[in-house]
């Protein structure tokens, strides 16, 4: 949610498989596609056939997981920042990432964190099947890429149908097709509904997907890329896409209106941030300024409420050894104190958002 502030500081300072031989993910390997756009976002159809049949057999099932009782849940704060955090993402060796002011901290499991790159205005990131990093950016109102250890690349997105972007914020991997989809909220608010969501194809091509929302933030694709899931912060709401094909959806729906803030329990804000699906098609939404992370099930329905840690939730992740830790970012206060990585031990296994590991040749 952080481009908001970025806009302002500007003016002033500037199951298990079968076994079976016929199941999907017996399917051999192979390579989907290479994006023209520098790095390998594409992993194997071996591993989408088997996220997209995992997704289908838990709604077959109603989508439900075994959720904990968030009565028993307490947030673990695994580290601190000067600022308020978000866009955290995990790489393939399990080490965590979250985007500060204008820096990217590398964090261990253990609460080990560091400075890892500084680019300006980080914010959403996602990790590709070689190590390239997308990173979404306002100061450089673009889509960064960097390399595994930071360093600066040709940019993946920089302008749509020969606009300049105005300030990416989150974005989620359509990995099967090589391509990725972002939100632009730059400039957007209730009384200038601006907002954009697009999609970069594997040629590099950056496409309009749909346009007029009040700051869209949080994106999230399903396993089997069939539903597009959109938060859009001002309006307090989360809408969902049927997925037609790489980079087009149809049927936009408002999936869920969200609770609304008690000041009276220290909330001071509702606008839904960052996303994040877990195995069985549960949505976790951090709910910022209501200190909470906002689990909804697959046809919508609001069924867990859990302590965020932060005030200002920001995003979430899955992560840790067995995937089942969900890790959330935001700010201890408002936007202009600081930020926490906290940790919730759900024991609820979180969908594979990284690509199989795949060096480059």
């Amino acid at each position: 949610m952080s481009t908001r502030n970025f806009y302002a500081a500007a003016n002033h300072a500037l199951p298990r498989g079968s076994g079976r031989t016929n199941s999907p993910c017996m399917a051999s390997a192979q390579p989907v596609c290479e994006p023209a756009w520098g790095g390998t976002i594409c992993a194997v159809r071996r591993a989408a056939a088997c996220g997209a049949l995992l997704l289908a057999a838990c709604w077959g099932r109603g989508g439900s997981a075994e959720l904990p009782d968030p009565a028993t849940i307490s947030p673990v704060q695994l580290a601190v920042v000067d600022h308020y955090c978000e866009g955290v993402v995990f790489d393939h060796d399990g080490n965590g990432y979250v985007s500060e002011g204008t820096t990217i901290h590398k964090f261990t499991l253990d609460g080990k964190i560091a400075p890892w790159a500084r680019t300006g205005a980080p914010n959403g990131h996602k990790i590709l099947a070689d190590g390239t990093h997308l990173v979404c950016d306002a100061s450089h109102h673009a889509v960064l890429r960097l390399t595994a250890d930071g360093q600066m690349l040709a940019p993946a997105s920089r302008e749509c149908n020969g606009k300049p972007l105005r300030g990416p914020n989150d974005l989620t991997l359509d990995t099967p097709n090589g391509g990725f989809y972002f939100t632009d909220p730059g400039e957007s608010s209730l009384e200038q509904p601006i907002g954009t969501v697009h999609y970069v194809d594997a040629q590099g091509v950056t496409h309009l997907v749909d346009e007029g929302f009040a700051y869209p933030n949080g994106i999230v694709l399903s396993a089997d890329g069939t539903r597009l899931y959109l938060a859009e912060s001002q309006k307090n709401r989360v809408h969902l896409y049927d997925v037609t094909g790489p980079g087009k959806v149809a049927n936009r729906r408002v999936f869920a209106e969200l609770p609304t803030r008690d000041e009276a329990a220290g909330q001071i804000d509702n606008q839904p941030d960052g996303m994040c699906l877990d195995a069985a098609g549960n949505l976790y939404v951090a709910h910022y300024g209501m200190k909470q992370v906002q689990v909804l099930s697959p046809e919508g329905k609001l069924i867990a409420r859990y302590d965020g840690g932060n005030i200002t939730t920001s995003n979430v992740a899955f992560g840790g050894p067995n995937h089942d830790q969900l890790f959330v970012t935001g700010g201890l206060g408002d936007e202009q104190g600081r930020g926490g990585v906290f940790r919730l031990d759900l024991g609820v296994k979180g969908l594979v958002i990284l690509p199989p590991r795949r060096e480059n040749p």
